[in-house]
């Protein structure tokens, strides 16, 4: 089973892939040979570069294609006043006194430190569905955890860079 991905990532991965492949692969192998033109390759630091470049490139979009190929496509089918996928949540953190906002994602776009939660974190899955007011009890361990009260649901529209998978 692959990465768990939404229609809308799939089509931002396909972007990725076509723009590696018209824009940037062409660029990159015009880049090769320019410093191949440069003459001697044993000291041609442009050359190894640019070859380093293009490699780079052609192991993101296979990466990029496997990725879609074992995809496992999901829906969001939370109500707008929900806890769902892309959706922005504030909380509030019972045991700190302290209000977050997290974006709620899919696993491989899951990224705490810059405010993106994955719906298979342990405060993901807790809060999945949930409405405002809710008082949700975040498991971590079979027994231990900490109560989080959601604060506000909104989506979250904004269009996430390509690139971030």
């Amino acid at each position: 089973m692959g990465e768990k991905l939404t229609q809308a990532d799939i089509e931002k991965i396909q972007a990725e892939i076509e723009h590696r492949k018209l824009v940037d692969r062409p660029a990159l192998i015009a880049a090769v040979k320019e410093a191949r033109a440069q003459g001697d390759l044993s000291e041609n630091f442009e050359y190894y570069a640019a070859k380093r470049e293009k490699n780079q490139n052609e192991s993101r979009i296979g990466y990029l294609e496997r990725m879609l190929k074992f995809a496992e496509v999901i829906e969001d089918d939370a109500a707008n006043d929900e806890v769902g996928l892309n959706k922005l949540v504030e909380m509030h953190f019972d045991d700190e006194d302290d209000t977050e906002t997290y974006k709620i994602v899919t696993p491989i776009r899951g990224q705490s430190l810059e405010g993106r939660v994955s719906i298979e974190s342990p405060l993901g899955k807790a809060i999945m569905g949930h409405k405002s007011g809710d008082k949700v009890f975040v498991e971590i361990t079979p027994g231990n955890g900490y109560y989080v009260t959601i604060v506000s649901i909104t989506p979250d529209d904004a269009d996430d860079d390509i690139r971030s998978f």
